[in-house]
């Protein structure tokens, strides 16, 4: 990796991470207020109505894929008209997935809202009211993908990260509102939700457009690019679906065995795998566009270099999350919430190592993208993924379990990790031995000794928050430790010490 690679991508990492921290913070705290404001009820019955929005997603996501691709592809090359045409045609194609969205929304998903979803009857009006208003917010955030990717193949992720703070903040202003509301608050919720979203939205466009002469919309319509473009998207679709029929089908099935209640637990472990999920997400999208560039240029191995670096250390990163929170789990969670639906624990403890698991796929799949010829890619991974929709239903009928949703769901992923390492085998000339040796070997054994040093060890009970905090500390400490001696190589340890004296020099000075 060039030495102004690292720079960039520490740089933009760096306003993510500002952006995170805060978002985190907010979005833990606004959490608690919302389940003590609507209740375990209603706050299940909100991420499961704005869930069946979502799960017309993978129309939307098939095309954020292309968009962020092509943006990509498009710089790397540095190509100015092609990247304004590519700009303007997904911003149409994206309109065009907008109003689908809202034609199946407003038949088949209204359908399944009114008649197949287990809601009290005397919560059917607010849980329609949630649901137009999810649908409403769901359609801007259609929109704004063509501006976000932008930004993010531009790499201007210090405005990226600076209007997500303003978004943490508005929805921190409306939460507070929230609670000392007298109306209906769930659907209060539902619009402010929306309200934040119209502000969210209008913020990006202004500032691409007074930016990028790219993003100032001019029609564009060649029918063979469209074609090259939705046949690109075409292929990402069944994946996409996959994904959705993954995540919000296990949601519904857990409404349907389960009730309101285990959907207010999922809505919540979904929260917290969120928070997780974008810390490490944030590295890999400073990283992802240039997997794309190098790609664009025909430096294959720089592509997969990245890719190498992108899984491990978003796995180690995302290690040193979690361990400190697993191993304080029950102080954390009971810190966080003073009312804590059933099985929220459980469900927590098993996303996060499912989260562990998708970290290293993730890198994966943004070479596959870069390559264009994702075609077989999709449609057996997309497979695997899928299969996890029957299975949950099944170990539900056998075992009336619903934390064995996180197991199918771990499972599930193992397996498809498999598969996607041996596609890019044949995709990009992956080498199976350096991908074991670089990053499965080292993450498994960096796993197993911190998994036998602290489920060995007895920890005493915390008695207040100073002692949870250098617990934290110490715990951190020892996993960092562990990574930094068997975890990384000798180049990336030097690399890593190199940059962390510069960081100390810049301080004292």
């Amino acid at each position: 990796m060039a030495i102004s690679e690292n720079k960039r991508i520490a740089k933009n990492t760096l306003f993510l991470y500002l952006r995170m921290f805060l978002t985190m913070a907010v979005g833990l705290y606004t959490s608690r207020l919302v389940l003590e404001a609507l209740g375990a009820v209603d706050y299940g019955i909100y991420g499961l109505v704005g869930g069946i929005v979502t799960m017309f997603a993978f129309l939307n996501s098939a095309m954020s894929s292309a968009t962020q691709r092509y943006l990509s592809f498009d710089i790397g090359r540095n190509d100015i008209q092609k990247l304004q045409e590519t700009f303007n045609a997904t911003l149409n194609i994206h309109f065009l997935v907008a109003l689908i969205i809202l034609l199946l929304s407003e038949t088949i998903g209204l359908w399944f809202v009114n008649y197949k979803l287990d809601i009290p009857p005397d919560r059917m009006i607010a849980a329609n009211w949630v649901f137009q208003f999810s649908v409403f917010t769901f359609i801007l955030n259609v929109i704004q993908v063509p501006y976000n990717a932008l930004l993010i193949a531009r790499e201007h992720m210090n405005v990226y990260a600076y209007v997500s703070i303003l978004e943490t903040l508005l929805k921190l202003i409306i939460v507070l509102y929230l609670v000392q509301a007298d109306s209906d608050r769930l659907i209060l919720y539902a619009i402010l939700t929306f309200a934040v979203s119209f502000i969210i939205r209008m913020a990006y466009k202004i500032y691409c457009k007074k930016k990028f002469k790219e993003s100032i919309y001019k029609f564009y319509y060649d029918k063979t690019y469209y074609k090259e473009l939705l046949s690109y998207s075409g292929w990402n679709l069944f994946g996409n679906i996959a994904a959705v029929a993954r995540s919000q089908g296990s949601n519904i099935l857990l409404n349907l065995f389960f009730g309101p209640i285990a959907n207010a637990a999922y809505s919540l472990t979904l929260m917290v795998q969120g928070i997780i999920n974008n810390f490490i997400s944030n590295f890999q999208t400073a990283v992802n566009p240039q997997i794309v560039k190098n790609y664009s240029k025909g430096d294959k191995q720089a592509s997969l270099n990245l890719m190498f670096k992108s899984a491990k250390f978003s796995y180690f990163g995302m290690l040193i999350l979690i361990v400190p929170l697993l191993v304080n789990i029950d102080y954390v969670i009971n810190l966080w919430l003073k009312e804590v639906p059933k099985y929220t624990t459980q469900f927590i403890q098993l996303a996060l190592i499912y989260s562990l698991i998708e970290t290293i796929a993730n890198p994966l799949m943004s070479v596959a993208q870069a390559t264009g010829k994702i075609k077989w890619y999709q449609i057996i991974i997309g497979s695997f993924i899928f299969l996890t929709l029957p299975v949950v239903w099944i170990v539900f009928k056998l075992t009336n379990e619903p934390v064995n949703v996180y197991w199918v769901l771990i499972s599930n992923s193992i397996f498809a990790l498999i598969f996607r390492v041996l596609f890019l085998v044949n995709m990009i000339g992956l080498s199976i031995k350096n991908f074991m040796t670089d990053v499965i070997f080292r993450v498994i054994i960096v796993s197993i000794i911190i998994y036998m040093l602290f489920t060995n060890y007895q920890f005493d009970q915390i008695l207040n928050l100073v002692n949870f905090i250098l617990r934290v500390g110490a715990v951190g400490f020892i996993t960092i430790g562990i990574i930094i001696l068997l975890g990384i190589t000798k180049n990336e340890k030097k690399m890593l010490f190199t940059i962390l004296k510069k960081q100390l020099f810049k301080i004292k000075e």
